[in-house]
């Protein structure tokens, strides 16, 4: 036979928040219909890449591009 699992006791109902929930962020990405953004050459299209204060980033391979503020 095999071992018991264990499991942990709970001391019952966890108190509700008494703070508000912030607000939900929505990302805008569509304008006039089209994409904003650059779609990421490693994956194609399809893939959006994110884009960064100093860089653009694909969060399905890693690709990156480092932009230079020229000043």
């Amino acid at each position: 036979m095999g071992k018991k699992k264990k499991t942990k006791e709970r001391k019952g109902k966890r108190p509700r928040s008494k703070s508000k929930h912030k607000n939900i962020q929505v990302w805008k990405k569509y304008k006039d219909g089209k994409v904003q953004g650059k779609w990421c050459p490693r994956c194609g299209p399809g893939v959006i890449l994110a884009q960064h204060k100093d860089r653009v980033t694909c969060g399905k391979c890693g690709y990156s591009e480092i932009r230079v503020n020229k000043k």
